[in-house]
């Protein structure tokens, strides 16, 4: 599917120039192979301003969306009176009652977030939203210095430091380490389990097998190569979709 054309040029906004196309496809494989009408995207506002959510509500008419994350910006909430059909929820997706509050959906998005996730950890996110959608649409950053999931604490200071996009010296960082089993005065939680950092290294298998186990089927897959300088991690996307049923491959 050629995509290179979606946007414009000239009229491009800060925002689109920041979306990557292979997010943009995975977003038109599924709305258009699964008629896709309802959406969550979880963890969306960093560095994109909820973009995903606003392309697929642009390009695919979807009819009820929910955006989801911590620190919602007013940029966003200004741009959201545009869309009726989309539902803002400033709160952290691991909690329980999220979930319950998006509901059924079509399909929950995951782009760039699973390896943050913990208490819950990334798999009892999955867990959690398994119920509530037939398609997950995952892009990640996956570990392939491992065959097993690693927390990349316990990989000690110097190893952590070696897989992780941020140096020593970055203020968000050097705060963690000094405040580890501290409180966060904003997360409620101790600072070594917020979400603003790299918590984990998930390796394609362990991912693969608690899909299994959830009753989803892997529907698409693609290596998009080395994530920046990090030679242990690779940017990798899945499409998932609930086996019960009939099912379509991508």
């Amino acid at each position: 599917m050629k995509i290179a054309g979606i946007f414009n040029k000239k009229k491009r906004t800060r925002n689109a120039d920041k979306l990557k196309l292979d997010k943009l496809h995975l977003i038109d494989l599924v709305c258009q192979n699964y008629h896709v009408k309802s959406l969550a995207d979880l963890g969306g506002i960093w560095g994109v301003n909820g973009g995903y959510t606003f392309y697929a509500l642009k390009k695919h008419g979807i009819k009820r969306a929910f955006l989801v994350d911590t620190d919602v910006t007013e940029e966003v909430y200004m741009k959201a009176k545009r869309f009726p059909a989309l539902t803002i929820i400033n709160e952290n997706f691991g909690m329980k009652d999220v979930a319950r509050r998006i509901g059924k959906v079509d399909a929950i998005i995951l782009f760039d977030v699973l390896l943050h996730q913990v208490d819950p950890d990334w798999d009892t996110v999955l867990e959690m939203y398994a119920p509530f959608t037939d398609i997950f649409i995952i892009y990640n950053q996956q570990f392939i210095g491992s065959d097993k999931t690693v927390r990349l604490f316990d990989l000690g200071y110097e190893g952590f430091f070696q897989n992780v996009p941020r140096a020593k010296d970055d203020p968000l960082y050097k705060e963690v380490f000094e405040k580890m089993y501290e409180m966060h005065p904003q997360h409620n939680r101790i600072w070594r389990d917020i979400h603003n950092i790299w918590q984990w290294g998930i390796v394609d298998d362990c991912l693969f097998a608690k899909m299994k186990e959830l009753g989803f089927r892997l529907q698409y897959y693609r290596n998009f190569g080395q994530f920046y300088h990090l030679h242990n991690f690779e940017n990798h996307a899945f499409v998932f979709k609930k086996t019960e049923g009939h099912y379509r491959e991508l």
